[in-house]
């Protein structure tokens, strides 16, 4: 199984190139990939004797806390759908061989990525089927939403084929979030993500039945149920290869193949039964009354194709062995006739430029093969003997009428079947007519006139189907050995069998009547026709689509407009206003216990305290920016000697070179901002923020004290030291939960970092965001450094750093260059010591680049934008770019030293005169963390500090209004 994975990922990479070399006849090597795999399937097929056999399992151990092994299980249903994802992929791609053949032999600028899609979309429904795990399911489940999504966007310069790729990306991906949730909730309270398990010993209860509503609401729409059926005709507007593979065959399927799989576990659950029938039913009914008012030959194959996936769902759905049976079967004779269906009306399209059957006469006569193979897959459809779709609607018919699932209902259900069964039979009809019949013409259209006529190889792929649909109703046999296996899993067993004459009996009544019905329907269409209501009465699902993403977007302008208007003031009380009302209303009205609260543990905590309530409170009075800022720094040293004397140096630490940095970015900021605010603006709503800054403080203070109050357990805390050094090798518990335990946020955290810095750069430099610090060498040329400069170099001066030579002299300090040039090398080696022992003492990466960034903000103040460019003569960007790919390149590494993802591993080896040597993978991904905060500080210092100082400087020498 991970061999044909693997196979279809590798075909989908070199795919682009095979294109790009061969055109279009690149498609039949490709389709030896699924071709190949489909051996695999056949040699692996399970039987009787090894259907238990280790060798259909493939279990690999990723995250195990998190349930998310990767678990493939390949059984009879599993086989069974990659029969129909790998035959009919193999045959789709050795169609598209010859449909994208140009006159003028050009190939499509988009051909190469799209035989990539398709390649990949055959191995992930492959994926989807043999999947186990169900989060691993949802993985493959998704990306068969993002390849469809790029498939039947194919022609991105066609605003009909944009606009339903969006609308099927929209339904499909509703639908999938909301299986996601109910596979959540059913995994963890039956304690198993695994669906083998899950369907062998099923949960109940109501938690659960919300769970399966939420997973049949995925399903339900992925296969274009009522009332999410609507995208799949919108769909239409991809290239006829995607509607016979995605819409006939495979992606429609994988809703079908969940209720399926889950049936013999969940029918008798209160909601299952209920929503698959009466949706199915429905949709069975809906979707064919529409394929009878049509004229465009796809759109009448796929509202048949709702039509029909909603029958089969009924089937899979309502539970029992024989209906089960039964609804393998439709599934099976829909795909090939479906499929071979498609395929027929792209050759008409390239052979004619139309679709339309209001355009098409005599096709027929102009091309007997075409019209045969259509005949004999429109055969099946219609349900005509001895077609494999003739005994899949008589197995329908029968399992539906003695159905003890159903109960008093079976016959409703019936009955609604049939019905749908008869519009079957009309578009079937309709379809053949449309595409073929001379209707009453002396000759041929101009569209058919004008004729090319399709290659053998054009039509064998739709031929090969359409014979399929012919040889299984021939022989019948062959293929309930193939569906009985699963069918007999489901409670009651299997008592029905497949057969072309079951006798005369109530079904094959059934069948003549649909079948007399349809035709005579058929004939009297123009009565009927004058007796068509001219409108819908359930309303057009798209236009309801259409009115509700209008009304979202009107919505959503509307609440932007109120909510953000462009007041970083009102935007920061909004949400600090939340963060009171909200938290502190539920307190109120929930229970809580009486917090104990011990004010101070030390009299140096209240000196400390007092200073920091002195700072806050001087920053909100004064009037000068910079001592504001001071003062607010006070607050955050303050903050970590609080930390410092509660135990935590690892924390305080962080805490000093944070604070310190912010420090420098926030004055080089101000150097652009006037010296004080105005008065106006500092009294204006002065009352109301500080209302709101004591309740917000208060809010804090107290959910920290009732949380900590409303502890029962033994605190987590206590276990870390522990787990960090026995789990993770190091006695540092803060840099271990860093690095290892809590590595993912740490992840994330710093790609916020690469993209803020990232952010505020391309803000400041607009127009190039990318290079390195301005150098020596890039003084007086402003092209290649972005930076010229009007000072000379100070002729006998003596240098301590070399760009200080290029600053005005009355901003240099021989003190500051002295300091600098003898500190900078020892804070160089702290950050380095910071780094190398923060796995085992305070420090680690993030406190070494912080570390090593002010040593940067150092050489910068103390000899301008020149000397940052000599200190560190390195692209910022690519230094924040190997640091995210060490960072996340380590969870590979991990997994190749056997331990989890993002999580230590140990090495240890014996080096000659040092002895034993140990490290841990968690040391790469703490070099990572430490290239980024380097990263950051250069970024920073390139824009706000050397940028600015241009701008400053240009600024200076623009000559004043009225002076020469």
């Amino acid at each position: 199984m991970l061999a044909v994975l693997f196979a279809h990922a590798v075909a989908a990479t070199v795919a682009p190139l095979l294109v790009n070399r061969w055109g279009r006849r690149a498609f039949y090597p490709l389709a030896l990939v699924p071709l190949l795999s489909l051996i695999w399937v056949v040699v692996y097929w399970p039987t009787a004797e090894n259907r238990g056999d280790a060798a259909h399992h493939v279990r690999i151990e990723w995250v195990p806390e998190l349930a998310m092994d990767i678990d493939l299980r390949f059984d009879t249903l599993a086989a069974i759908m990659s029969v129909l994802v790998l035959a009919i992929g193999a045959l789709v791609l050795f169609y598209c061989g010859s449909y994208f053949h140009h006159r003028d032999g050009r190939i499509e600028n988009r051909l190469p990525s799209f035989a990539a899609e398709l390649v990949a979309f055959s191995g992930t429904m492959f994926g989807l089927v043999v999947a186990d795990n169900t989060l691993l399911l949802y993985v493959f489940w998704e990306l068969t939403t993002v390849l469809s999504f790029l498939l039947v966007g194919h022609y991105a310069e066609r605003a009909t084929s944009r606009r339903a790729a969006t609308q099927a990306l929209l339904v499909t991906t509703f639908g999938g979030l909301a299986m996601l949730v109910g596979i959540v909730i059913l995994g963890q309270y039956s304690g198993t993500y695994l669906l083998s398990e899950l369907v062998a010993n099923p949960p109940t209860g109501l938690v659960i039945d919300i769970a399966l509503i939420l997973v049949l609401v995925g399903a339900l729409s992925k296969s274009a149920i009522v009332p999410m059926h609507f995208w799949l005709p919108g769909a239409m507007a991809a290239p006829t290869p995607v509607s016979a593979y995605l819409h006939a065959a495979a992606m429609v399927k994988a809703g079908v193949y969940l209720i399926a799989r889950m049936t013999p576990g969940f029918a008798d659950a209160a909601p299952w039964r209920p929503m698959v029938v009466i949706l199915g039913v429905a949709t069975m009914l809906l979707a064919g009354w529409r394929a009878v008012r049509e004229y465009d030959l796809k759109l009448i194959l796929a509202f048949g194709t709702v039509s029909q996936l909603g029958l089969i769902t009924v089937l899979v759905g309502a539970g029992g062995g024989n209906l089960m049976l039964a609804g393998l079967t439709m599934l099976c004779a829909h795909a090939m006739f479906k499929a071979a269906l498609f395929m027929v009306v792209g050759i008409i399209d390239h052979s004619t430029a139309t679709r339309d059957i209001r355009r098409l006469a005599w096709l027929g006569d102009r091309a007997p093969w075409l019209f045969a193979i259509a005949a004999l897959a429109a055969a099946s459809m219609a349900s005509l003997p001895p077609f494999l779709g003739f005994i899949g609607k008589e197995a329908a018919f029968e399992t539906l009428l003695h159905s003890h699932a159903l109960g008093p209902w079976a016959p409703y259900v019936l009955a609604g079947v049939v019905l749908g069964s008869l519009f079957t039979t009309i578009y079937s009809l309709r379809f053949l007519w449309g595409a073929f019949a001379r209707k009453g013409l002396r000759g041929p259209s101009t569209r058919v006139a004008d004729l090319h006529k399709p290659k053998v190889a054009f039509m064998a792929p739709p031929a090969v189907l359409a014979l399929a649909g012919l040889g299984f109703g021939l022989v019948p046999a062959a293929l309930e050995r193939i569906l009985a296996p699963y069918a007999n899993t489901l409670p009651g067993g299997l008592d029905y069998h497949l057969a072309l004459w079951h006798g005369f009996n109530l079904p094959l009544l059934l069948s003549a009547l649909v079948l007399g019905g349809g035709i005579a329907a058929f004939f009297l269409r123009a009565r009927l026709r004058r007796t068509r209501i001219g409108y819908l009465p359930l309303g057009n699902a798209d236009r309801m689509y259409d009115f509700t993403l209008r009304a979202l977007d009107f919505l959503s302008i509307k609440l932007t407009g109120s909510t953000q208007r462009g007041s970083l003031p009102a935007t920061q009380s909004t949400i600090l206003i939340t963060l009171v009302l909200l938290p502190v209303g539920v307190l109120l009205l929930g229970a809580r216990d009486r917090p104990d609260i011990a004010l101070w543990d030390e009299p140096l905590q209240v000196i400390v305290g007092v200073l920091m309530v002195c700072g806050a409170l001087g920053a909100a009075l004064l009037r000068n920016r910079l001592a504001a800022v001071l003062l607010v720094g006070l607050t955050g040293y303050g903050c970590g000697a609080i930390f410092a004397f509660h135990g935590a140096p690892d924390l305080a630490l962080t805490q000093f070179l944070v604070e310190t940095l912010t420090l420098v970015v926030f004055v080089l900021v101000l150097r652009t901002l006037p010296a004080e605010a105005e008065v106006a603006q500092m009294r204006r709503f002065r009352l109301p923020r500080a209302l709101l800054a004591i309740a917000v403080g208060s809010t804090v203070t107290g959910l920290a004290a009732f949380a900590m109050a409303a502890r029962n357990g033994r605190p987590i805390a206590d276990l870390l030291p522990d787990a960090a050094y026995l789990r993770g090798h190091g006695a540092n518990t803060v840099n271990v939960i860093l690095v290892d335990i809590r590595a993912w946020d740490t992840l994330g955290e710093i790609s916020v970092l690469v993209v803020a810095a990232t952010g505020v750069a391309s803000l400041v430099f607009r127009n190039r965001r990318f290079g390195v610090a301005p150098r020596i060498a890039d003084a007086g040329q402003p092209d290649i450094g972005m930076i010229s400069t009007s000072y000379s170099p100070a002729v006998g001066d003596i240098t301590w750093l070399r760009g200080s030579e290029y600053r005005d002299p009355r901003a240099r300090s021989l003190v500051l260059e002295v300091a600098t040039r003898l500190i900078f090398p020892l804070i160089m080696v702290l950050s380095a010591y910071f780094f190398f022992t923060g796995h085992n003492t305070p420090g680690g990466g993030f406190a070494g680049g912080l570390t090593a960034g002010l040593a940067l903000v150092l050489r910068y103040l103390a000899g301008g934008r020149y000397e940052l460019g000599e200190a560190l003569p390195l692209d910022a960007g690519k230094i924040l770019g190997a640091g995210l790919a060490l960072a996340a390149g380590t969870a590979v590494g991990s997994l190749l030293l056997g331990a989890p993802p993002l999580s230590s591993a140990l090495i240890e080896f014996d080096v000659p005169i040092l002895g034993d040597v140990k490290f841990v993978t968690a040391l790469f991904f703490d070099l990572g963390v430490y290239l980024i905060v380097v990263g950051l500080v250069l970024d920073v210092l390139r824009s706000l500090g050397a940028r600015l100082d241009e701008e400053v400087s240009s600024w200076a020498h623009v000559p004043k209004a009225g002076v020469r």
